[in-house]
Order: structure tokens, then C-alpha cells, then sequence
């Protein structure tokens, strides 16, 4: 694997001020053009930046400038590291402490209840444990089932917020939308609404029979009473 020189632009400026290395050699050894190089050397770059000795942090030899300040065609080269530094990349489940594995069952129960779209290999990343525990505890045929209590994750210290929250985003950009069935009542349409509890319907203009209401002030004319009646009482 190749080495990268740790702040050029500051390796750049030391060698400048410390060494007699050409602006090709300091160029071609920091990664920079020639004439930003010189650019540094004329004062018009790199203002208030400290110089980084490239001896002090392993990553040149003393040697290796002296030989570079005889020979003007020579390429410097960047010391190999004396200490070997894994790779950050983690492959399979998180690495639980034994003292938090008896909590992973009940952070997986909280895990299935509240994000139900997180998959097997994300709970698996988030808390360290198997796809067959998930399972169990999914199914309810995990040994301790009875005495599981669903509990948080980030408070139980098995994964950070950020990591949980990045799941969560990852496992609901390929989800569909809720249909109206799963989000339960929902409003009604403005067709429905418009007319609601009212009624304009009109009612049919009955036709009016002349005859039939002259009738009917005879018979009330006749019921009245005389005014000799009247008079008697």
C-alpha cells in the first residue's frame, strides 16, 4: 500500500526553509506544482503556515535529503512506516463487550418493534449478534423470550444515534409509500364535503287547482256560525 505524505503544503514550506532541494524535487516529493513551490520559497503562498518536519514524523531520512541535495535528477522517496496500521474497515458483526451481550437481546426486541423495516444484516451491524437470534427473537422461540424487555439500543450503549439513524435512512429509501388502508381514516374529498348535511334539492312545484280552494272557503262559510245564532246567545 502506498504511503501518503501527511501535510504536504507544510512539509513543503520546512523543506524550503531547511533544506537546498530544488522546487522540482520538493514539488515531485509533496505532490505540488513547481510553481506553487516557489511561490512558498518568494513568500507569496503558504503565509502562516508551519513548517512540518518530515524527520520528526518519520516520513524522510536525513539521508535521503543529503543524497537528494547531491543529485538534483533524484526523486526523493517516503520512508516506509515503521508501525503497521490496520485497516479501519470492519467486516461482520460489531464487537460486543461481555459485559453488554445480555442486553443484545432485548435491544433486538426494541429494534423488530420500533423499525420493523430495518433487515437482519442491519440489526446484525448495529448491535452484534446473528441472523439466527434475530430470528428467534422475532419468531418469540428464543430461550428467554418470556423474560425479554424491549430496550434502546443507544441507551444501552450497543450502537451510537448516528449509526442507528443511517440504518434507518437506508432501510426506508427503498420502502414504498403508506397506502390510506395502513394510515387508517383519512379526510374526505371535496365532493363529499361540499354538500354535506344539506339539501337543495327542490321540491316540485305542485300545481294549484283554482276550483279546489273556492271549495274549500264555502265549507268554512258554512260552518260559521248565523249572526241570529249570535244573536240568541
Amino acid at each position: 500500500m502506498a504511503q501518503t505524505l501527511l501535510m504536504p503544503k507544510a512539509t513543503a514550506v520546512w523543506l524550503v526553509d531547511n533544506t537546498a532541494l530544488s522546487f522540482d524535487q520538493i514539488a515531485q516529493f509533496c505532490k505540488l506544482h513547481p510553481l506553487e513551490v516557489k511561490a512558498i520559497a518568494d513568500g507569496e503562498a503558504a503565509q502562516g503556515i508551519k513548517g512540518l518536519d518530515p524527520i520528526a514524523t518519520g516520513q524522510l531520512s536525513r539521508d535521503e535529503i543529503a543524497r537528494a541535495e547531491k543529485d538534483v535528477n533524484y526523486k526523493l522517496k517516503i520512508s516506509e512506516p515503521k508501525v503497521r496500521v490496520p485497516d479501519s474497515k470492519r467486516r461482520g458483526p460489531r464487537y460486543t463487550p461481555v459485559s453488554k451481550r445480555q442486553d443484545r437481546p432485548n435491544a433486538i426486541l426494541w429494534l423488530v418493534r420500533n423499525h420493523p423495516e430495518l433487515k437482519d444484516a442491519q440489526i446484525s451491524r448495529l448491535v452484534g449478534t446473528t441472523k439466527s437470534t434475530i430470528e428467534q427473537i422475532r419468531d418469540r422461540t428464543h430461550w428467554n423470550s418470556a423474560n425479554l424487555a424491549p430496550m434502546d439500543p443507544v441507551t444501552l450503549g450497543l450502537c451510537s444515534q448516528i449509526d442507528l439513524d443511517l440504518e434507518v435512512e437506508k432501510a426506508s429509501k427503498g420502502r414504498p409509500l403508506p397506502t390510506a388502508a395502513e394510515l387508517g381514516a383519512t379526510l374526505q374529498s371535496t365532493s363529499e364535503t361540499e354538500n354535506a348535511g344539506f339539501s337543495y334539492e327542490r321540491e316540485e312545484e305542485k300545481e294549484i287547482d283554482a276550483n279546489a280552494v273556492f271549495a274549500k272557503l264555502q265549507s268554512l262559510k258554512s260552518d260559521r256560525p248565523s249572526d241570529e245564532e249570535d244573536d240568541q246567545y
